[in-house]
């Protein structure tokens, strides 16, 4: 006698369905390629914005690594930037918001361009001193084109 499957979230499928299997196994075909595109993507914007006038700070292994982890325990500098922007908190949830191109959004890794300002999303419930610098703006780089997102960023920064 066959038992009947338990009902709610005890019951698990132990095999992914056949659509979500191929759709993983064909993305993960290209996942380098977009991996290399958006670290040097990255890259770009971080150097762009280190010497832009409006941007007090910006943290990325490709400018800055004194741990000396890229090479060693990373393969490459990553497509996630932060960057602390002159006039604090105001300003950074301004930046974010000008944006046109680079979408205004919490999430890590895709394909798409998106900026945060953790001190209003992400950590706006925690404690004064565990939040981060309140001009702080978080950029996971997609796969656009790094000029198209140097000028939104530009026109962004340029509306202070």
């Amino acid at each position: 006698m066959v038992r009947p499957a338990a009902p709610g979230p005890r019951r698990h499928r132990r095999h992914p369905a056949p659509l979500g299997a191929y759709l993983l196994h064909r993305g993960l075909q290209t996942l380098p390629l977009r991996v290399r595109a958006q670290q040097a993507g990255a890259e770009k914007l971080a150097g762009w914005l280190a010497a832009h006038p409006a941007v007090e700070r910006v943290h990325h292994p490709s400018l800055v690594d004194p741990a000396g982890l890229v090479g060693r325990q990373m393969a490459g500098t990553g497509s996630l930037l932060a960057f602390e922007v002159r006039g604090g908190a105001p300003f950074a949830a301004a930046v974010a918001g000008a944006c046109r191109l680079i979408t205004h959004a919490v999430s890590l890794g895709g394909v798409d361009t998106l900026i945060q300002h953790p001190a209003s999303l992400t950590h706006r419930p925690v404690e004064g001193e565990a939040k981060p610098v309140g001009g702080l703006l978080r950029v996971s780089v997609g796969l656009e084109d790094p000029e198209d997102l140097r000028a939104d960023l530009a026109q962004a920064l340029a509306s202070l």
